[in-house]
């Protein structure tokens, strides 16, 4: 299989066939370098073909918090008192930049995923 881009779902599939064979080539070896170049093409094509959407910031927030076995107690002091905890996870308040700032740092989440707009919960009149 000659190296070249991949532009149809057929040559997709067959880099993929490519990789598996070359799976734990050794680096530095013809056969890892091509792995290496198959890798990057494979990952060129899947970003432009199949985009994955960044997630909502207060579902980062929980999905973080499920990943470490934490619950939302262990926000108290990151987000701010209890109440303000539990206003943010509702939706009723945004996050602030001193907010973002400290669950970037404390639980580790992008801070380009926790600037985004949070989708506001719906009031029912």
């Amino acid at each position: 299989m000659q190296i070249k881009p991949i532009k149809t779902e057929a040559h997709h599939e067959a880099a993929l066939r490519e990789i598996e064979r070359l799976w734990g080539a050794a680096a530095g070896t013809a056969e890892g370098d091509r792995l290496e170049v198959m890798t990057t093409l494979i990952e060129a094509y899947e970003q432009a073909h199949f985009p994955m959407d960044v997630p909502d910031p207060i579902e980062a927030i929980k999905f973080r918090l499920e990943q470490q076995g934490s619950d939302k107690k262990t926000l108290i002091g990151v987000i701010g008192n209890r109440t303000r905890v539990y206003e943010v996870l509702r939706r009723d308040r945004s996050l602030s930049l001193a907010m973002i700032r400290r669950l970037n740092r404390t639980l580790n989440i992008p801070a380009e995923i926790l600037i985004r707009q949070v989708r506001r919960r719906k009031r029912i009149a």
